[in-house]
């Protein structure tokens, strides 16, 4: 299983070289991969474009880019734009986002949103894969070809948990995202519908990346608890929600992995067992003493990259 850690708006960084210092640590340090948000904060592809320039092993990833305010051919021609500038080691991680942001924020129509996402992979993916498309659809109609210098094809993952999403990540696109889905929920709903979409598509087996907030200390009540307050808002989306169903907790704090080395890298490993192909890793402070507790978190991780 792949380990990477998780790098978003709770990490505290408030300038561009600290988040490209953040990157180029998490190469240093020996793990497989940097993932980078897209909330509200600093535009991650263009983080990519510039930590290309600062690593050369890791892969650098997004986790993930919301498609709805860009369309797919200028999706696509930024994210080779990003892979090209990586020397290939980009990996794009799309997703819906949620009807609050798409509808009350931004102002667009969240209807049919299964239906967009079809229609958007039908003309990011040939456009990314073979450089062109021709595409008749209801939402996109697009036909035209892109050149840029240096690009490949890269992995392409869809933030997927409900069944009509994973079955379109397993038959189109190369593995889903997750996030806030515990061990139970990835073994017993996301491995087994994604793995059997690709099967019956005939497409190589799909990366699955767990996302949990980690945090080691000797005190795990406080860090659920804090995990609970830094974390709320995702136990009240539905998508995050019918996933904690599912899993029987009552929010993220209960999915959260803390406690001490032993045991976060027991749960970690957990999910290998599970199916997980890859673990991005949000290290947040706990404890009675916030720096400690970071600190060791990365220390066990590190030990930890290269092992799993």
């Amino acid at each position: 299983m792949r380990l990477g850690i998780f790098l978003g708006d709770f990490t505290g960084v408030t300038d561009m070289d600290g988040m490209l210092r953040q990157i180029v640590s998490v190469e240093d340090d020996g793990y497989d991969a940097a993932w980078l948000g897209q909330i509200f904060g600093p535009d991650a592809l263009t983080l990519i474009a510039l930590a290309g320039q600062r690593t050369g092993r890791i892969e650098l990833c997004t986790s993930v880019v919301p498609t709805y305010p860009r369309h797919p051919f200028v999706m696509a021609q930024q994210t080779l734009t990003a892979q090209s500038a990586t020397r290939g080691r980009l990996v794009l991680g799309i997703g819906l986002s949620h009807q609050i942001v798409i509808e009350n924020m931004w102002g667009l129509s969240y209807e049919h949103p299964a239906h967009h996402m079809r229609e958007y992979l039908s003309v990011l993916l040939p456009l990314i894969r073979e450089g062109k498309v021709g595409f008749q659809g209801e939402v996109f109609r697009v036909s035209g070809a892109l050149q840029v210098p240096g690009a490949t094809p890269f992995p392409v993952l869809l933030a997927a948990l409900a069944p009509a999403m994973l079955r379109m990540a397993g038959e189109t696109a190369d593995g889903t995202i997750t996030w806030m889905t515990g061990v139970k929920t990835i073994a017993t709903h996301i491995v087994p519908r994604i793995t059997a979409a690709a099967e019956a598509a005939g497409r190589p087996h799909p990366r699955i990346v767990v996302g949990l907030p980690v945090a080691v200390t000797e005190d795990p009540a406080g860090a659920r608890e804090r995990a609970g307050q830094a974390f709320a808002l995702y136990g009240q989306l539905p998508s995050y929600r019918r996933m904690l169903d599912i899993e029987g907790a009552a929010g993220p704090a209960d999915v959260a992995i803390v406690g001490n080395e032993d045991e976060v890298e027991a749960e970690i490993r957990a999910f290998a067992a599970a199916g997980a192909t890859d673990f991005a890793a949000a290290v947040f402070p706990a404890g009675g003493d916030p720096a400690m507790s970071v600190g060791r978190t990365r220390a066990l991780l590190k030990t930890l990259a290269g092992r799993l």
